[in-house]
């Protein structure tokens, strides 16, 4: 790919020739078709639904109408094909091509000794193309490439579908930019703009990575980049400014007063040449056309060349040799001249009509100056010192706003993202992260309420990170996830953290048992077996949103559904009260058992590797270590799963659930399924697993539920069951086959990394997370109206957003999964974080579900797949 054009299509779509080169081409009007290349293809060719393939005859860059009609490019319909620059070479031809990459040297280095150029596209492409070949025989190296690349053909492939964006002119890129449908009016990125009282931008101005002074105005549809602008300095409407640094005094006023005026529609820039102390200011009008000529009508800052020249007293031979053959046009014009920089500003707005007074002054100062033109600075634009420069300033520009993130609020940036830009300026980049991190010592003592512990952490930890300070910016991360578990708990009014600070000041069992209590205990052993079965959740979509912290400061929603596997309820637990007292904890999958004696020695935190740790946390967030009952009993707690853990059906949440159901029961307390999906998010925090509320309510409440939660204290859930038809419930168990992929997966990483992301405030993150949450209200709507393919597409959606979250959700086996499903389905996804695990295949019917099983079932290593695609399709109901 090649050239200044985005395109955006569907390539899976393509049928490419074998063994040729060919290039992807779009039916375009006339009118655009003249300032890009056009292929001239056969008239005959391959026509299917999508595309039409054919050989290219002729090549034509920016035709006239005659060029059209001459080569008879134009298409039946009145349109041509627009070369779009994506180029694709297969087989034989691609050999060919990295034969001669490999061979290239000696060509490279004739082409450097020679001083002459060669265009890898333009050049290229005429070796395909036998009409070019004449042409190509007078350029530099074009014997050699007809040689050895002359013998393949290239074939040109329509589609029909291909929208594409030209970054050509400057014209159509503010159309891009500001268009009302472009989504970045008033946007202000990595910007410092000053208060609306003392500067005047339109609300439509694009600003990004620039510093604004104040007294500076800047007009409708217009865009500042990588800039620094000084008061006084008015920018027009639909005007670009790029790259410009203009000179203030400590009260951001230019030098003595100046001020300058950019007009409507122009553009401007400064660039850094090889060779050269300063930058040389270029500007233009937004619609000039550099390489139309005189006699073309050509225009220097919107204004015929004739009028340039009559109003400003300057002779052609000033701007141009009289021994050039070349057309006379703006390209090659010498009219930018190289002086001190407010001699420059004051030409350049004589230059574009708006000192016609000062004619006489400044004309002997242009003459006088060395002058350079676009063509000029285009071959010695010192590249590295515009790079350089562009960095530091953007460096300096995230400093500052870095600073006032910690001094007024640190609500809203990414300082990660902002560190980044810093640690451009290298060794002195390093410093001013120390230097924020130092402004870092009060942000404790910030209101909770406003500015959680737990991002105030996380930016100690970015900066320290920024700072090279590894070792302590690992020990501060535990300070992280404690925050985030204590303002959970906060967030469900259950004061957990005081129960476990007194659970691990534990005495000893005896004088555990000769505690003062108020002497009316019942020592009297009353036999209680509770049994606790529940299902596991599929999700259909909203994930993510149920996470603390996002769930504790923003709206979470989740549409899922309760199942039974193989006939069962899969996950449970059985609590019998004993007369031995002490807890034993017997785990029915992994056959593990312990037996505490003394109920409060159990104390956070709890080892990563403690197999016991989920009904350790059970029975501190309940309560029970503390409860004067295990004075004369004992408990028993058996634990089991019926499908792996690791395998996104919640089923480490839902056991966790079903343990604080039982404990609940057992010990005559409110056991309500909102007491105890609310215990459960605390006791995820307090294992250290982390983890939402969509799992428990999954297993905790029956059937399709759409739930959302409230942030707050005390946090809301709202579940709102989803009164399913008979007719919804049969096409779903029809066509929704629940597949397991055979891999597990911990949650817990991907956790980690996606609450450390909002912790960070990371833009793309937020816009996903907010992006699911709307996509579970319209799964309930489609649900509701029992439209299926609806759903279908829903959960498309909610997939690359999964996979947008984290990258490794997915992997070279789901992927094949998923390719070989796509015929058969009209949506699908992994349940929970993915990774592997279950899989939802939603298909497009019932009859397109019974041939993917029977195809999944009856050839389980699907040999084109590979030996090892194997999976297990799980019989399903409703729970």
């Amino acid at each position: 790919m090649t050239g200044d054009v985005l395109p955006c299509f569907d390539a899976s779509t393509m049928v490419l020739p074998e063994d040729t080169s060919c290039i992807i081409t779009v039916p375009i009007t006339l009118d655009i078709a003249s300032n890009h290349g056009v292929i001239v293809a056969s008239k005959t060719g391959i026509l299917n639904k999508t595309s039409y393939v054919s050989l290219v005859e002729n090549l034509l860059q920016k035709p006239t109408m005659e060029e059209l009609v001459k080569n008879q490019a134009i298409l039946d319909d009145g349109r041509t094909l627009l070369d779009t620059g994506i180029i694709a070479v297969r087989g034989k031809a691609w050999v060919e091509l990295v034969r001669l990459a490999c061979s290239s040297q000696p060509m490279i280095a004739d082409l450097l000794k020679s001083k002459k150029e060669m265009s890898l596209y333009e050049d290229l492409v005429a070796a395909w193309v036998l009409a070019r070949h004449e042409w190509l025989r007078l350029r530099p190296l074009g014997e050699e490439l007809i040689n050895r690349l002359g013998k393949q053909k290239m074939y040109s492939y329509c589609a029909y579908d291909l929208l594409f964006l030209h970054f050509g002119t400057s014209s159509e890129v503010l159309d891009h930019l500001s268009g009302a449908d472009s989504g970045l009016v008033g946007r202000r990125h990595l910007c410092s703009v000053p208060a609306t009282t003392v500067s005047d931008i339109a609300a439509s101005a694009i600003v990004i990575s620039s510093k604004i002074a104040p007294s500076v105005s800047i007009g409708d549809d217009s865009i500042v980049y990588d800039s620094s602008i000084s008061g006084g300095i008015q920018i027009g409407s639909q005007s670009i400014v790029v790259g410009v640094n203009v000179p203030g005094d400590s009260n951001g006023i230019g030098d003595n007063g100046f001020g300058f005026i950019l007009p409507d529609r122009h553009c401007l820039w400064e660039v850094p040449l090889v060779g050269c102390t300063g930058r040389v200011i270029v500007y233009c009008g937004l619609h000039d056309n550099p390489k139309d000529s005189l006699s073309r009508n050509g225009t220097f800052c919107g204004k015929p060349w004739d009028k340039v020249l009559h109003d400003l007293g300057i002779q052609e031979g000033d701007l141009w040799s009289t021994r050039s053959t070349h057309e006379k046009c703006l390209w090659n014009a010498k009219i930018f001249p190289i002086l001190s920089y407010f001699e420059m500003l004051s030409l350049a707005a004589w230059l574009m009509g708006l000192n016609d007074l000062k004619t006489k002054s400044l004309l002997p100062l242009w003459k006088s100056s060395q002058r350079v033109s676009l063509e000029e600075l285009h071959r010695s634009i010192d590249f590295p010192h515009m790079c350089i420069g562009s960095s530091n300033h953007q460096a300096d520009l995230a400093a500052g706003i870095a600073k006032a993130c910690i001094n007024y609020g640190l609500l809203g940036r990414n300082l990660s993202q902002l560190c980044e830009e810093i640690l451009q300026k290298d060794v002195s980049g390093v410093k001013i992260c120390k230097d924020l991190l130092d402004l870092c010592s009060n942000l404790q003592g910030q209101n909770s309420k406003i500015l959680p512990k737990s991002r105030a952490y996380q930016v100690q930890v970015d900066l320290l990170q920024a700072c090279r300070e590894e070792k302590m910016a690992c020990e501060l991360e535990h300070k992280v996830w404690a925050a985030v578990a204590d303002e959970t708990a906060a967030a469900v009014r259950y004061g957990f953290r005081e129960r476990v600070l007194e659970s691990s000041n534990s005495t000893s069992a005896s004088a555990y048992q000769s505690s003062a209590f108020d002497g009316c205990v019942d020592q009297s052993f009353r036999h209680r077996d509770i049994r606790i079965e529940l299902p596991v959740r599929v999700d259909f979509v909203g994930g993510w949103s149920d996470t603390p912290p996002w769930s504790l400061e923003r709206a979470g929603c989740v549409l899922n559904m309760s199942i039974k596997l193989d006939d069962c309820a899969p996950v449970g637990t059985s609590i019998t009260t004993t007369e031995q007292t002490g807890i034993e904890i017997n785990d029915d999958d992994t056959i593990n058992k312990v037996y505490i004696e003394d109920p409060t020695s159990i104390a956070t935190p709890f080892n990563s590797n403690d197999p016991f740790r989920l009904v350790k946390s059970a029975l501190l967030v309940t309560g029970v270590t503390r409860d004067k009952f295990l004075l004369s009993m004992g408990l028993q707690i058996h634990t089991w799963t019926g499908v792996p853990r690791g395998t996104g059906l919640g089923t480490s949440s839902i056991l966790a659930a079903a343990v604080v159901k039982g404990l609940l029961k057992i010990t005559n307390r409110d056991d309500s399924n909102e007491i105890v999906a609310r215990l459960v998010l605390v006791l995820e925090q307090l294992m250290g697993t982390g983890g939402g509320w969509q799992d428990q309510i999954g297993g905790l409440y029956p059937g399709i539920k759409f739930t959302e939660s409230f942030p707050g204290v005390p946090l809301k859930l709202q579940v709102i069951p989803l009164m399913a038809s008979p007719q919804l419930i049969s096409d779903l168990q029809q066509r929704l086959l629940v597949v397991f992929t055979g891999q597990v997966r911990p949650a817990r990483r991907v956790l980690e990394k996606v609450v450390t992301r909002y912790l960070r405030r990371d833009n793309l993150l937020i816009s996903s997370i907010k992006r699911l949450a709307e996509l579970a209200r319209m799964g309930r709507e489609a649900l509701m109206n029992c439209d299926l393919d609806e759903l279908g597409e829903i959960m498309l959606e909610a997939w690359r957003l999964h996979q947008e979250l984290d990258p490794y959700c997915s992997n070279t086996f789901v992927d094949r999964l998923f390719e070989l499903a796509d015929p058969f389905c009209c949506g699908y996804k992994l349940v929970g974080a993915g990774g592997g695990g279950f899989a939802l295949l939603l298909a497009k019917d019932a009859d397109f579900a019974k041939k993917l099983r029977d195809l999944l079932q009856k050839d389980p290593h699907l040999e084109e797949y590979g030996s090892e695609f194997e999976v297990k399709i799980y019989n399903w109901a409703l729970f």
